[in-house]
């Protein structure tokens, strides 16, 4: 199903929710986001709360992390994550940007905009980050940090708000009696946690604190340099909250790089294409189907016109076994059946209204939001017959696709921005041996042409003798405006012949050719394939994985 938008959470619940991480009797974590799009990965991959970290929100504005990012600039930033998202998010508010009065001021304006937490550390401000190598790190004496938390605690509204100490001796090379001094003071001085600290390699300084710490209060810890330490010691040790500090920003350095360079070297984006997000996905992550339906609800003459008809009434008997009680079309690839998978990339393409031709074990296709039009001669009939049970679907703008297909969302958008009345994909690269529905078409495939799309002149179930087919046509195809016209009438000139129950989809755009009525071709080159053996299924799963593959969210 296509996710609607992030709906609200109330500033209080988000506070309790943290609040509830930090008491939890079982270990639990957060992960770093730095904008509205990582903070919604972290909450989808399941985290159940937010670390706001300085060092990634400092790095994403492109400044060094020593409270050069002004708090309005960061507090600007939390806004959008915390409107993206629905779990809590605890900022990394460094020395609270100031002395007591900055941080009672950082405090009201968090609660206004409903973040659920925030870290103070120890130190003067302006304040360098804690790993620097060689940087001498200067603490701020006890009282005056007690002072600092006391006036946070009396500043905030919501009883849940926390406000968390971040206890740097560790980092200052003060030694762990130090460190308990100060946390023992700051847990006195209202801290609802204490965060300690450390730049080591291992984390055995860590673990003596919290042996030392006894739990006293809640015990959080962030295990960027000694994270070979594993993480059943922490739970041992009753350390109650780890953060993962900074990995997503890391990593998304490490990937921009990467593709960066390859753009570079190789002056064309063909080669990384495989390698990044699909736009379909950064589109499904800004939420903008719930903006397309709002449209429908709201603007006047704005909803989606385009419907689909899928053809899914086989079963697919080259697939054995697994298709004994579903047709092949449910099948799941990486947990998500074909048809389903079909469903989400036209959905978000905003086509709305999706018409399924079922036939084989249909009570099996159980996806909501569907259309379904029985075929009941399946077993004795072919594609046209299909095709022509999902007639109330012929109007305005239609796509057809076979209910086995796999493809790139951007091979859809092409298709939907086709300007010609009747469109087929066709895939240019060499068909593989054994190979069906072979397309001749007015020209080759050629990339520097980019204008005038060619015509079709003949698709075959082998190739023709002498003649070097242009490539496959892969399943699908768009008919509008005067397009759809001539698909019904040549659909009506056929539905009366005898053979009219073993023709499909290949010999209606033949009929189109002889008639007159050409189809456009739109090539392709890879990126699609359909399931019609065990070996092709194998193959869907890896597919899936490089086209971008998304969890489903809900049924």
């Amino acid at each position: 199903m296509t996710p609607t938008a992030t709906p609200a959470v109330t500033p209080t619940a988000k506070d309790r929710m943290l609040r509830r991480l930090l008491e939890s009797p079982t270990l639990e974590f957060l992960l770093e986001a730095h904008n509205g799009l990582s903070a919604k990965l972290v909450e989808r991959a399941g985290f159940k709360g937010i670390w706001a970290s300085s060092l990634a929100l400092s790095a994403q504005f492109g400044v060094r992390d020593c409270n050069e990012a002004s708090w309005t600039q960061v507090v600007d930033m939390l806004e959008f994550m915390v409107d993206a998202t629905r779990i809590p998010i605890l900022l990394d508010g460094d020395t609270g940007y100031g002395n007591f009065n900055n941080l009672r001021r950082l405090v009201r304006k968090l609660e206004q905009r409903s973040v659920a937490g925030v870290t103070i550390e120890d130190k003067l401000f302006p304040k360098s980050n804690s790993l620097l190598p060689g940087h001498r790190q200067q603490l701020a004496p006890i009282d005056e940090f007690c002072g600092k938390i006391k006036a946070g605690k009396d500043s905030q509204q919501s009883e849940d708000f926390c406000i968390i100490a971040r206890v740097e001796a560790l980092i200052a090379g003060w030694g762990i009696a130090e460190a308990l001094r100060r946390a023992e003071a700051y847990h006195a001085a209202g801290a609802d946690a204490i965060l300690i600290h450390s730049r080591r390699t291992r984390g055995d300084e860590i673990l003596e604190f919290a042996r030392a710490w006894a739990g006293r209060c809640p015990l959080v810890i962030v295990p960027t340099t000694y994270h070979g330490t594993p993480t059943e010691l922490f739970r041992q040790a009753g350390i109650g909250l780890v953060i993962w500090a900074n990995h997503l920003l890391r990593a998304a350095v490490d990937a921009m790089e990467h593709i960066a360079s390859e753009l570079q070297c190789n002056e064309t984006a063909a080669e990384v294409e495989d390698d990044i997000a699909p736009l379909e996905h950064i589109f499904e992550l800004q939420e903008t189907h719930e903006l397309r339906r709002a449209e429908s609800r709201y603007l006047a003459g704005k909803s989606g016109s385009t419907n689909a008809v899928i053809l899914a009434a086989t079963r697919g008997t080259d697939l054995r076994e697994l298709t004994h009680k579903r047709p092949k079309a449910m099948l799941p690839v990486n947990g998500i059946p074909i048809l389903e998978r079909l469903v989400q990339t036209f959905r978000r393409q905003d086509v709305r209204r999706i018409g399924v031709v079922t036939g084989y074990q249909a009570a099996a296709i159980d996806l909501p939001d569907l259309e379904f039009y029985p075929n009941p001669e399946y077993g004795n009939s072919g594609e046209l017959s299909s095709l022509l049970c999902a007639e109330p679907c012929f109007q305005e703008d239609l796509v057809v696709a076979y209910g086995d297909l796999l493809f790139r969302g951007y091979i859809l958008r092409e298709l939907l921005e086709s300007p010609e009345p009747l469109t087929i994909v066709v895939d240019s690269t060499p068909p593989p041996e054994g190979a069906t529905d072979y397309a001749y078409c007015s020209r080759p495939d050629d990339r520097t042409l980019f204008g005038a799309m060619p015509t079709l002149r003949q698709v075959t179930p082998t190739p023709l003798q002498g003649e070097a087919p242009m490539g496959r046509w892969i399943g699908l195809l768009r008919a509008h405006g005067v397009g759809l016209d001539w698909l019904r009438e040549s659909l009506a000139a056929r539905r009366g012949q005898e053979d009219f129950a073993r023709l499909h989809v290949p010999d209606l755009l033949n009929d189109l050719v002889k008639s007159g009525r050409v189809p456009h071709v739109q090539y392709i080159r890879g990126h699609w394939l359909n399931v019609n053996t065990l070996t092709d299924l194998e193959r869907a799963g890896a597919f899936a994985h490089r086209a971008g593959d998304t969890r489903r969210t809900s049924r």
